[in-house]
């Protein structure tokens, strides 16, 4: 039975990429204003909600589970809304805003990787994925008044490591949908 995840790779590799150009960018300006790392945030979230959409609708059309995907897309999109139509939020709102989408998109990848590793083995990049967004998360929480400087760092370094482990993933289900094929 082919798995939709497996068959839309491409898509974690997708974001993947989209992250780790996000995080190499801020690495390279971390004195970025609070404007610019809302408006960073926003597009990222914005993709990573359509990608997650696409694969939620892709799930429904090979009549397979599609909730989780649909509810992190919706997550995603909402986030980006929010942080787009009131730029002048402040830090503090912010990395509330982030820390949020980290936690429940974190937990909605453990689910997937928990449901995953029934069909295929190195779902553990998903869970790492996901348990990756959940730190990120409950770093942002227990370090409310981080600076912009901080928080740049704090966010690209997580793009980084959660892109890396993505676009791994995306090439490991590729793999194992050409060996399955």
């Amino acid at each position: 039975m082919p798995i939709s995840l497996a068959r839309n790779w491409w898509s974690l590799v997708l974001r993947g990429i989209v992250a780790v150009l996000l995080g190499l960018y801020m690495l390279m300006r971390p004195g970025l204003t609070v404007l610019v790392l809302v408006g960073l945030f926003s597009a990222y979230a914005l993709i990573d909600g359509i990608v997650a959409l696409i694969g939620a609708v892709r799930a429904v059309q090979a009549h397979e589970r599609w909730g989780t995907l649909l509810f992190e897309g919706i997550a995603g999109i909402g986030a980006a809304v929010a942080t787009w139509f009131w730029p002048h939020i402040t830090v503090l709102v912010l990395i509330w805003v982030i820390a949020a989408w980290a936690l429940v998109t974190g937990i909605f990848e453990i689910v997937a990787a928990i449901r995953l590793r029934k069909h295929i083995t190195g779902e553990w990049l998903l869970a790492l994925a996901g348990i990756v967004s959940v730190i990120f998360g409950v770093i942002l929480i227990g370090e409310p008044a981080a600076g912009v400087l901080a928080i740049a760092v704090t966010v690209s370094v997580y793009a980084l490591l959660f892109g890396i482990v993505m676009i791994a993933l995306g090439l490991r289900l590729r793999s194992w949908t050409h060996r399955t094929a």
